[in-house]
């Protein structure tokens, strides 16, 4: 039997954030999926840890959060965390080659993204 005595917490680590209406949802493949679950597993595909270590999944459910959907990035040793997309100000959902490409920019500069780059 394992010792929880000795666990240790995995420390700082890049993350992303999504905060995301829980009333928005998508039918690519099913009805009940939400697009932040999605994007996370795009995302994941695509930066395996530790290049992202973490990324989390912030659902909101009220009138003033309404069709919201922003991604944050976090780097430990920075102060804020960084909005890398938000859909009121940019107008809609992101692209996910266009979101891919923008954390790429923060937590990976210089890498190709193969076809997310053309």
């Amino acid at each position: 039997m394992a010792d929880s005595q000795t666990f240790v917490f995995p420390g700082p680590q890049r993350t992303v954030t999504i905060e995301f209406c829980d009333r928005v949802r998508i039918l690519i493949h099913d009805p009940r999926l939400h697009r932040a679950s999605w994007v996370q597993t795009e995302l994941f595909l695509t930066f395996p840890p530790p290049t992202i270590g973490a990324i989390t999944l912030v659902p909101l459910n009220s009138d003033d959060t309404a069709g919201r959907f922003r991604v944050w990035v976090s780097i430990p040793g920075t102060e804020e965390p960084l909005l890398v997309w938000d859909r009121k100000s940019e107008g809609g959902f992101p692209e996910l080659k266009v979101l891919k490409q923008r954390i790429r920019d923060h937590l990976q500069p210089g890498k190709s993204l193969g076809h997310s780059d053309k």
